[in-house]
């Protein structure tokens, strides 16, 4: 009670002099601020706590049932607490025993962050501010979540072979109550697609079991859904408390993923799966043919594993089949990675999916059942979400999911679900471009071009007018100014109207912090987030990656003590960047091209060099970076952003008594030598010369993975024969035969060339014609009539003669 008081007396000193934060978060006022950096540089008003609100865990399940407290705000026993999401979703919370305001996450067809309003007075006002982070159930770790046991035998249920019991397990802190009630929720989406009244829905359907005692663990056997409910094809079981009526909404819970219904289905899936799912394939068939046809506007895959994994500007793990951990790829066998595009079309919010195999080829539907798909509904939706077919995961499900099993998992009629959604081969799809900046800096352009530049402050790395893409570098001096050299410190980014995310070493320099529109952003609870206009993944503590609508992609490691950044951008940035990373165009001579357009005469010289750097200092007004302490404001803020007094050492030391010099000779070798070496013997750091070396090699690795491969497209067997070989690209073979009966004609074997074209001629299988066989046999027939009829005619003349010769004999004779 004390410290409400204290609290309150704070407010009412606050609000006399006009300064109070209520309303105005992330504003600077005059004699205080409300602004995230206030904390740490202790500007804060007395009530900023109070209304610029923090909550914890700071995430949970789109389908909702998270119960999360309000940090450090404070709220009386009486206070009546509602949550608002997203301005218009409102949930009931509760205040606990130690005076702590909770809020229960309702279910929100959206990932990302929300916007999240609560009241202390019944609804009456919404005088605090925070935000809300809704996460997609297949990202979502599983902590947070319950947990189908043996998944697959749930998804196959009532098939042949497939029966008994079901288990579920979940966390028991998930849900705070001794008893719980176990309810099955269906979801479907309504309306005509593609239209205004294209909506979906989730609906409590019926109870599995009510009073359950809280033990983390639930096994039923499961029963043919009665009162109809066996239509609902795809929903999500929640464990909540039994004190709250069936089907309450918006109440703590545990949910498990949304997954196929199999266990309930009619008494006619039980009897013959098989013909059931046939019957359900053809009216998806049907379906998909009245639909758009959303296949054109969906980017091109990746050719091959190498390249698909080093364009993560574009493409991101696919969850469900990733070599990282394990390559448990149920729906694609054969398969060991599959990654997704992370961005959705444009109109349809369609989605790209791209699979390999353990040689690295892309795996195409048309040659297995494992193959790569395209998605009606992206997975991961799309903003501004909340309507099909943008709804993440659950639009999915229905569109792509669902129809999956009816045609390929439930019966064998893929060829129905490959003829809507077929492989796209490579043929279209262009590598990024990629550049980067590390060691203390040194620089390759996007053209290739090496150099270093050791000024200190804030520069502009890339800049796109027509993307409106901004990417700022910060540099700082390696160990304060006692040697003359500078290392990336922090990078900011923003694309057109995005968030502005930031990536820089934290203090100590043993991590990376995020920082989100200039306030630090957790990766403690989850490694994705969806962001407004940017998506940020961030697995381990030193490496961010930063991905944008327009497939840029910023990828932050650190090494050592200092920054690597890595810039892919797709082919549509040609010609249209400016920057420390030069120009996208081929021509490696107009990279070093100054502020005012001016070209660097000769790259080598290191003045000319550092005068090209220094161009490009970032303007005060335009810089996006955090000034949150009082070294960022003195060394960054309140100055030039390119500090002209410090001078750093242009080139190496060549001293044959340096005791570091024969290291630095043994370290570094090769391509990476001179910037290896620079580190070295002007940083004075073994460290940081291995760092540099293992940088440049990286970057080396990726621009080799991202080399563009020449494919000739996908070949199809020949009608009643067999094809061997799978693979499409330069060099590949692939040959043909044929079924007995019949005799190959065209090429046996066919060959992928330089010029994406195929060796040869297409092959078929035909009939081995008769026409041969019987024009042999008609003259052998004929022969044989001709010498038949000619040995009856010397018979018959033989004959004639017998008579004229027996009369001369008796004439004779009777001579």
């Amino acid at each position: 009670m004390e410290k409400f008081t204290l609290y309150f007396l704070l407010v009412v000193l606050s609000r006399t002099q006009g300064e109070t934060c209520e309303g105005k978060c992330g504003q600077q006022l005059d004699s205080c601020s409300c602004h995230p950096t206030c904390g740490s540089l202790k500007t804060c008003c007395p009530d900023y706590k109070e209304f610029c609100i923090d909550v914890a865990p700071q995430s949970g399940s789109i389908l909702g049932g998270t119960d999360f407290f309000v940090l450090e705000a404070n709220f009386t026993q009486s206070s009546q607490i509602v949550c608002r999401f997203n301005s218009e979703i409102d949930t009931e919370g509760y205040v606990d025993d130690s005076g702590r305001a909770h809020c229960i996450s309702p279910l929100l067809y959206q990932t990302g962050w929300v916007p999240l309003h609560i009241s202390s007075d019944n609804g009456t006002t919404f005088s605090r501010s925070g935000a809300w982070l809704s996460v997609h159930t297949g990202k979502l770790s599983s902590e947070f979540k319950a947990l189908l046991v043996n998944s697959t035998k749930w998804q196959y249920y009532g098939t042949p072979g497939v029966g008994g019991y079901l288990q579920m397990t979940w966390n028991t802190t998930l849900v705070n109550a001794d008893k719980v009630n176990i309810e099955l929720w269906g979801y479907r989406e309504m309306g005509e697609p593609y239209s205004e009244n294209w909506q979906g829905e989730m609906e409590y359907l019926y109870s599995l079991a009510k009073d359950q005692p809280n033990n983390g663990s639930f096994s039923f056997l499961p029963k043919i859904a009665e009162n109809g409910f066996s239509s609902w094809e795809l929903g999500s079981v929640r464990v909540s408390s039994s004190t709250y009526p069936d089907g309450m909404r918006n109440v703590q819970a545990a949910w498990t993923e949304d997954h196929a219904l199999a266990w309930h289905l009619e008494q006619k899936f039980r009897d013959n799966s098989t013909a059931w799912a046939w019957e359900k394939c053809l009216a998806w068939d049907q379906l998909e043919i009245q639909l758009p046809n959303f296949l054109n506007e969906i980017i091109d895959c990746p050719c091959t594993l190498a390249q698909a994994r080093a364009d993560t500007g574009r493409f991101h793990t696919d969850y469900g089949c990733d070599i990282e951990k394990g390559s448990v790829c149920t729906y694609h066998p054969g398969s060991v990675h599959c990654v997704r595009a992370i961005q959705a079309s444009p109109q349809y919010a369609a989605g790209q999916q791209c699979c390999y195999d353990k040689t690295g080829a892309q795996v195409l539907t048309a040659d297995s059942i494992g193959g790569s798909t395209p998605d009606r509904a992206h997975d991961w939706g799309s903003p501004p979400f909340r309507k099909p077919p943008r709804i993440p995961g659950l639009s999915h499900w229905v569109y792509d999911v669902l129809s999956f099993y009816y045609c390929c998992l439930w019966s064998d009629n893929c060829h129905y679900y490959f003829k809507h959604r077929p492989s796209s081969d490579c043929r279209r799809y262009q590598s990024p471009n990629s550049a980067v900046v590390f060691g203390d800096p040194h620089f390759i352009t996007f053209d290739g071009v090496s150099y270093s530049f050791n000024g200190k402050g804030e520069y502009t790395l890339v800049t796109s007018a027509d993307k409106q893409l901004t990417i700022q570098g910060r540099t700082e001096p390696i160990d304060g100014n006692a040697i003359k050299a500078t290392k990336m410190s922090a990078v900011a980014m923003r694309e057109a109207y995005s968030d502005i995310i930031e990536v820089r070493l934290a203090s100590g320099d043993n991590r990376l912090e995020v920082l989100h529109n200039q306030k630090s952003l957790s990766f403690a609870e989850q490694t994705w987030m969806d962001l407004q206009g940017v998506f940020v993944f961030s697995p381990t503590s030193s490496n961010v990656t930063v991905m944008f609508p327009s497939g840029a992609g910023v990828e932050v490691r650190q090494r050592g003590k200092t920054l690597t950044t890595t810039v892919l951008l797709p082919e549509e940035f040609g010609d249209s960047t400016q920057g420390l990373l030069g120009n996208i165009n081929g021509d490696a001579k107009d990279d070093l091209a100054l502020s005012n357009g001016q070209l660097v005469q000769n790259q080598s010289n290191a003045e000319e060099l550092f005068a090209f750097g220094a161009s490009w200092a970032v303007p005060n007004a335009s810089a996006l970076f955090t000034y949150d302490s009082n070294y960022l404001l003195e060394t960054y803020y309140f100055v030039p952003r390119h500090d002209p007094s410090f001078i750093p050492a242009f080139s190496a030391p060549e001293d044959p008594d340096d005791p570091l010099s024969d290291q630095a000779a043994e370290i570094c070798s090769g391509e990476s030598s001179p910037f290896c070496r620079y580190d070295i013997l002007v940083g004075r750091s073994l460290s940081m010369g291995n760092d540099t070396r293992r940088s440049f090699q990286s970057h080396i690795s990726l621009v080799d993975d991202l080399k563009p491969v020449i494919s000739c497209g996908w070949l199809p067997p020949p009608n009643n024969g067999k094809k061997l070989g799978t693979t499409y690209l330069q060099g590949a073979r692939v040959q043909f035969s044929c079924n007995e009966g019949y005799t190959l004609k065209g090429s046996a074997e066919r060959i992928c060339q330089k010029n994406a074209q195929w060796s040869g001629e297409e092959a078929s299988c035909v009939v081995p014609s008769k026409l041969p066989g019987i024009l042999a046999g008609s003259i052998v027939g004929a022969s044989a009539l001709i010498l038949i009829m000619t040995m009856i005619v010397l018979h018959f003349r033989k004959q004639k003669r017998k008579p004229s010769n027996s009369e001369e004999g008796s004439i004779t004779e009777g001579l």
